[in-house]
């Protein structure tokens, strides 16, 4: 039988999960609890026969909305997760000089730095797409990072046919990323043939929803009708509205995001 769109996406990420769990010793997965996030975590359950056999990780900034927290709460039990929940320092110990936004959110990046030092990971994986932010476009599947987690966005190994670089000195990562090829819309489609559970601030009230989901203080809602996933296919259809058009950090500096993410932003 021929495989589907989807069913392609679903394979290639299988095989980027394994591959990163045959090969890198300590792995954990980064869990925002988002809607990529959650597609994530469905793959590598299926990956694994059910269980995810490495830890999932939310980073913390407490300002996250309470559905999102009351979702984790009840799938980290349901889905039977290694849930390791770390959390970021405050803001006066980021960069000073980023916009007010992006500096929020490098929070993140700082609580992720102490995290992966604290447990000693060698891997991580995280739940990127490259039609999500043109910064991400740069990414590969397998991206090493320094040893404080840095990216150097200009140089980045070649993949070739599947094949994955491992090799690292010591004191460095890799972040794995299993959703690169994925599109937003692929992700919804997924969700709905899946039947995967979802924060129910993706579906519209009162004429707003959510595409993105960040921290509840610079994190906007997007004019939506959508209140089913049906209906929300059917907006990304035809919607020109960017998906991070929610995110303030996003409308900073040009510069902001990919000084986030050349620091070891998510």
């Amino acid at each position: 039988m021929s495989m589907t769109h989807l069913d392609q996406l679903e394979a290639q990420s299988v095989h980027i999960l394994r591959e990163a769990f045959n090969r890198i010793d300590r792995l954990a997965m980064l869990w925002s609890l988002g809607k990529d996030s959650n597609v994530m975590v469905w793959l590598a359950r299926k990956a694994f026969f059910g269980q995810v056999p490495f830890p999932v990780m939310h980073i913390d900034t407490g300002k996250k909305f309470r559905a999102m927290y009351e979702f984790r709460d009840r799938y980290a039990k349901e889905w039977s997760l290694n849930l390791l929940l770390e959390h970021c320092p405050p803001i006066e110990e980021t960069d000073p000089t980023l916009p007010p936004a992006a500096r929020s959110a490098a929070r993140k990046t700082e609580g992720l730095k102490r995290a992966i030092a604290k447990h000693g990971f060698t891997g991580i994986i995280a739940g990127i797409r490259r039609d999500e932010e043109s910064v991400r476009a740069k990414e590969r599947v397998f991206s090493p990072r320094g040893d404080a987690g840095q990216w150097d966005f200009k140089d980045q190994p070649p993949e070739f046919w599947d094949q994955f670089n491992t090799d690292l000195p010591p004191g460095t990562h890799l972040r794995v990323h299993p959703l690169l090829h994925w599109t937003e819309i692929d992700i919804w489609h997924y969700v709905r043939r899946e039947g995967i559970p979802l924060v129910p601030l993706y579906f519209a009230v009162n004429g707003k929803r959510y595409r993105s989901l960040g921290d509840e203080d610079i994190t906007s809602p997007v004019d939506s009708r959508a209140k089913t996933i049906d209906e929300v296919i059917a907006e990304l259809e035809s919607t020109r509205t960017p998906e991070r058009a929610g995110r303030a950090m996003d409308r900073e500096t040009e510069d902001a995001f990919e000084r986030l993410r050349a620091a070891g932003y998510m």
